[in-house]
């Protein structure tokens, strides 16, 4: 009988078998020892993305649901997350963090350029971490002298299954949330035409006409929420990317002979090999799935990593293929209410991390098999990756 849990090292390592098992004989699951429901199929885990109503977010979002009642935008509901979500999406443009990109490839230069005549250095620690950290402070406008401690509180703060200290994730998240305050408070004493400022002033009307304004804690929690999510999507794929890339050679060279590949190669990566790979609700009410009744009440994990490789959607699903056909969805973001607000920018920081990659060691070689891998719920990816430059080879993968 088909067993997933999350927190096992082998599904952590790879858990697609194990997902297309679900997909087949087991596509609404229940783990008794953890107390979820998970579901598998693509179509199931899109109608729950889009039905807040039944599947709440307001319980935590991970097996565990510690973030419920945290105040964090993905884990309220309409009414108060639809002006919570407008203060923010007016402040936080498509068109203005795409504004980013001269930076992000200015910064993603030199940070691999700092490695150019290594023999070996770590991809992760060394530029997929650092990158999107660097890009959401420039955003947010965090000072340089914080942001190693933004990038530890971060990842403490994420932590999640049976290993992880609570105590100290909660630490991570009062540390987080106290420095934000104190740039929040900063810039009432001394405003500017910054990010924040402009947050501060920024009001909606709700669904009943009442106007509303996000008080400095408020904010400090959207930065907080925006910092961890939009640095562990980036931080995460970029990795899981070069992976895929090393496993495909074909389209490997394809990418390197046609950069306008690289949009799409950024969905294929986010699809492949999602990072974020759970999403927790908990249902209002009863639901009858697939002839198996889920009651009221109860977790249930969307399996977006499992609905991206879903064969009743995407022909030969785990195949990496840039000349994939299919894009019914981009789940990888989350979907509906609760799609990513920054979506925009994790794109944008993915596509050029690979341009530049790609421009400067064509003939890199990454080393899976010496990946450092943890188990975590809700996140795929590799904590540290080996990777080799070989600048001075001939340019040819072929």
């Amino acid at each position: 009988m088909t067993h997933f849990d999350p927190y096992d090292l082998a599904t952590a390592v790879d858990p697609y078998p194990v997902y297309a098992e679900l997909r087949r004989s087991a596509p609404v699951y229940r783990n008794e020892e953890r107390r979820f429901w998970a579901l598998s199929r693509h179509a199931d885990v899109l109608d729950a993305h889009n039905d807040w109503a039944t599947y709440t977010s307001t319980g935590g979002v991970t097996i565990e649901g510690h973030e419920s009642g945290s105040g964090l935008l993905i884990t309220q509901d309409p009414p108060q997350h639809h002006w919570h979500r407008r203060i923010v999406s007016k402040v936080f443009t498509p068109r203005r963090m795409l504004d980013l990109e001269p930076f992000v490839r200015t910064r993603a230069a030199e940070l691999l350029d700092a490695h150019a005549d290594d023999d070996e250095f770590d991809i992760v620690r060394e530029f997929s971490i650092q990158l999107p950290l660097d890009v959401i402070s420039e955003l947010i406008g965090i000072p340089a002298q914080h942001r190693p401690d933004v990038n530890r509180w971060s990842d403490q703060f994420l932590t999640r299954g049976p290993g992880a200290d609570m105590n100290k994730v909660l630490e991570a998240g009062v540390n987080l949330h106290e420095l934000y305050l104190h740039l929040v408070q900063d810039r009432r004493r001394n405003p500017s035409n910054d990010v924040i400022s402009r947050i501060m002033t920024t009001d909606v009307l709700d669904d009943d006409g009442v106007t509303h304004i996000l008080t400095d804690s408020e904010i400090a929690q959207r930065f907080m929420e925006m910092g961890a999510a939009g640095h562990e999507t980036v931080a995460k794929g970029i990795p899981n990317g070069l992976m895929a890339l090393t496993r495909f050679p074909d389209q490997r060279r394809a990418l390197l002979d046609d950069r306008s590949l690289l949009p799409k190669a950024v969905e294929e990566i986010l699809r492949y090999d999602a990072p974020s790979q759970l999403q927790g609700r908990t249902t209002t009410r009863d639901v009858e799935l697939h002839g198996t009744k889920i009651p009221a009440g109860e977790r249930v994990m969307l399996i977006t990593g499992s609905a991206l490789r879903d064969e009743e959607v995407y022909d030969a699903p785990d195949r990496f293929d840039l000349t994939r056909a299919q894009e019914p969805s981009t789940l990888f973001f989350g979907f509906g209410i609760h799609r990513c607000l920054g979506a925009h920018l994790a794109r944008m920081e993915i596509r050029v991390a690979f341009d530049e990659i790609l421009t400067r060691f064509p003939n890199f070689e990454v080393d899976e098999s010496r990946a450092v891998r943890h188990v975590a719920s809700n996140v795929r990816g590799v904590s540290g990756l080996p990777f080799r430059p070989n600048r001075t080879r001939r340019a040819d993968v072929r």
